[in-house]
């Protein structure tokens, strides 16, 4: 059955407020995204600085450290799963929760338990849903990460990780987030936090190179039980922020696809309604003009 006016009108008014809201949406997105943007550039140059001092200590001294030491037979694995915490976002979230299951699948298939850690409402809800048991979750701060929700996460990890695993303890710890590559383009990327892996150093020197020389006060061991932790944290927050910003960007493209998509819709919905209205009027003047031609043979039969 062919729509009338009304329904078309309605329709037509009812996709304008939607696309005002997408296009509100796309807007907010947008203006976060630059300070996304901003906040990972600004941890950028202390994450580097940290990696060195790390690297430094680690490569320059003798310690055996429980963050950089490799757990004979690991059995224990916890997955950090970083997502949204609202949609709207295209495919972000269901992006970061698939390569999740590929990581899950591997770690399975190398016989390993793996134990879930959930940031974002988003995952919390997959999981949920599929009655999975979670290690611990956060949720709240998605969009807009802080350094002390990241330290709050990284200290969950550690104590995991040092944990004997008989305990309940882990043997190793995977980060599964969203990496910012530029406003078109986000992938989904995993790394392996602990036993801890430096990376984003310097290159290995050449054989020639004379190395530098390193003295750690009060020693070596006490430089990594202070920086480990905040290394780690730091890593834990570079993820969160690239994440961020991935998801803003995806909100905004999905935003405006939404926003294009409901102009369309719109101008189908008009050409529609016009056509059913000038139908309308056509056939309003054609039963005026029938009526009127009736009329006029009435009064010529009744001469």
């Amino acid at each position: 059955m062919p729509a009338t006016q009304r329904e078309l009108k309605d329709r037509r008014n009812s996709v304008s407020t939607i696309k005002k809201l997408t296009r509100a949406m796309e807007l907010i997105a947008a203006s976060r995204i630059v300070k996304a943007q901003q906040r990972a550039q600004a941890a950028g140059p202390y994450a580097r600085e940290l990696t060195r001092a790390v690297s430094a200590v680690a490569t320059f001294s003798n310690v055996d450290h429980p963050l950089t030491t490799e757990k004979p037979n690991p059995k224990r694995a916890a997955v950090l799963l970083i997502t949204s915490d609202r949609g709207q976002a295209g495919a972000y979230s269901s992006s970061v929760i698939r390569e999740g299951e590929r990581l899950n699948q591997l770690l399975r298939e190398d016989e390993k338990e793996i134990v879930p850690y959930l940031t974002g409402r988003k995952g919390i809800a997959y999981y949920t849903f599929r009655q999975r048991e979670i290690a611990q979750s956060w949720s709240g701060e998605s969009d807009a990460p802080t350094f002390a929700r990241a330290r709050e996460v990284a200290d969950a990890l550690i104590e995991a990780f040092l944990t004997p695993t008989e305990e309940g303890g882990v043997d190793e710890i995977h980060i599964v987030f969203t990496r910012f590559v530029s406003m078109l383009t986000q992938k989904p990327d995993v790394i392996r936090l602990l036993p801890l892996e430096v990376v984003e150093g310097e290159e290995a020197p050449a054989a020639d190179d004379v190395l530098p020389l390193y003295e750690f006060e009060p020693s070596a061991e006490d430089v990594l039980d202070g920086l480990l932790p905040k290394y780690v944290a730091s890593r834990i927050h570079f993820c969160m922020l690239q994440a961020a910003a991935s998801e803003l960007a995806s909100r905004q493209r999905a935003m405006k696809s939404a926003t294009d998509n409901a102009q369309d819709l719109i101008e189908r919905l008009t050409r529609e309604y016009n056509q059913v209205r000038q139908s309308a009027i056509t056939q309003e003047i054609s039963e005026i003009v029938g009526g009127a031609n009736a009329l006029a043979d009435a009064n010529a039969g009744s001469e």
